[in-house]
């Protein structure tokens, strides 16, 4: 148990030094060049040399206890500024999602539902251009046939859009909800139904494929937090606006890569791994996943609804 307890710790230390502590000392040194350094000397790497030279130089700094409170403040401040950038990345990650988007706050789903209805506007012309290209390439005559590279361009365009119809206003969201949609219209099963009762039986080295997937896309969008608060540093210092637009296009670069192998891992959970949870069930089954045993599932495993209201009651 002990040695348990010390790998724990061990994790526990790495991931705050490597995610809060070690971004956060480099933010902490750019808010303070910030300061120093002004709009008026936004690049002036001499008078940044020059200032700091000065501050080493003070008494209360080159003394031992001077050090020691210098070196905890730059801790305290790195940590409490990773904890800002989770948090905001939380939130990030959320309106990337887009789940529950209907009920965003302050006129939001106004605007996500006009956007909504753009995308589907947009993904129902690559569809249908897709689709006839496809069925002009049967023509009995081969002069008949149209060039296959326009069938190939309507799916890359439908593709960039979402795989399936867009149902929220981001495309990671949409990403997620194809995983559900699919399974719904092959095997007639709702996934939030049955996921939580499906990932407890998957194999574990799937299971810590899809926790890391999990985790990478927290870190994604951690980083789009701090673009976030690199962006705050603007009105004092503006170069802070060019490392808040190449960290936020790395973060919606790194936030889609990894939702789209998260989505990817949940969509081969189900499809392969049902028929266990089906079977510890007690289900009888044999094969791969039907479209009668997902409603099945899903039938047994929603639950009732709640006894109506006795009357007078």
């Amino acid at each position: 148990m002990g040695g348990l307890w010390g790998e724990l710790g061990r994790k526990l230390a790495d991931r705050w030094l490597s995610l809060l502590v070690l971004p956060g000392v480099l933010y902490v040194a750019t808010v303070a060049a910030a300061h120093t350094l002004g709009q008026r000397h936004a690049l002036d790497a001499p008078f940044l040399i020059q200032e700091v030279t000065a501050f080493a130089q003070q008494p209360t700094v080159t003394g031992v206890g001077g050090q020691i409170v210098l070196v905890g403040a730059i801790m305290i401040a790195s940590a409490t500024a990773g904890l800002v950038a989770e948090a905001v990345g939380s939130l990030v990650e959320r309106l990337v999602l887009a789940v529950g988007w209907k009920a965003w706050p302050l006129g939001l789903p106004a605007v996500a539902g006009w956007w909504v209805r753009r995308r589907q506007r947009r993904w129902d012309d690559a569809h249908g251009v897709y689709h006839r290209q496809r069925r002009l390439a049967l023509a009995p005559d081969p002069a008949d046939r149209p060039d296959p590279a326009v069938g190939r361009a309507a799916l890359a365009r439908r593709t960039r859009i979402a795989l399936e119809r867009p149902e929220r206003p981001t495309w990671s969201g949409d990403r997620v909800q194809a995983v559900a949609l699919r399974l719904d219209r092959d095997h007639s099963m709702d996934l939030a139904v049955v996921w939580p009762y499906l990932e407890p039986v998957l194999p574990e080295a799937l299971g810590a494929r899809i926790s890391e997937a999990r985790a990478s896309l927290v870190r994604a969008t951690t980083l789009a937090g701090w673009a976030v608060l690199y962006a705050a540093l603007a009105h004092r210092w503006w170069p802070a606006v060019l490392v808040a637009l190449v960290l936020a296009a790395a973060a919606r670069h790194r936030t889609r890569r990894c939702v789209d192998a998260y989505a990817r891992l949940l969509e081969v959970a189900a499809r392969l791994h049902t028929p266990d949870l089906a079977a510890q069930l007690g289900f009888e089954h044999t094969g791969p996943l039907t479209a009668d045993l997902g409603a099945r599932l899903t039938h047994h495993l929603r639950g009732s609804s709640p006894p109506p209201v006795p009357a007078g009651g």
